[in-house]
């Protein structure tokens, strides 16, 4: 699978249906079983596939100039925080405006809560 944007060789660990290039990326804090924690400033990107799925880019911050922060497959069905959406040709960036956690509802759905 090449992820949109990327110009290297990507797996997915098809357990957590996290996708990643060589090399671990999931680098945000645990906040629990199958829950992450996420700075104030985050930025999730969203991207839209063919096949009806999503694939999210987590960002520790917007304005910082790093690799991401995480990456996974699956569906974003619900942000319960402070947030602003823009959508884009290919998805939406999700602009994060409190401490929240991403928590993983199943294989294929993700939603954001407030701390």
């Amino acid at each position: 699978m090449t992820a949109p944007g990327s110009h290297g060789a990507w797996t997915t660990d098809a357990f957590s249906r996290v996708a990643r290039p060589r090399g671990d990326v999931n680098k945000l804090p645990a906040a629990g079983e199958d829950a992450w924690r996420l700075p104030r400033h985050a930025h999730i990107i969203v991207y839209e596939t063919d096949d009806g799925n999503e694939f999210l880019t987590v960002y520790d911050c917007g304005a910082a100039q790093k690799p991401p922060s995480a990456q996974v497959i699956g569906n974003l069905v619900r942000v319960d925080a402070d947030h602003e959406t823009e959508r884009q040709p290919t998805g939406y960036i999700v602009r994060m405006r409190e401490e929240s956690r991403l928590e993983r509802l199943d294989a294929d759905h993700w939603v954001v809560r407030g701390e």
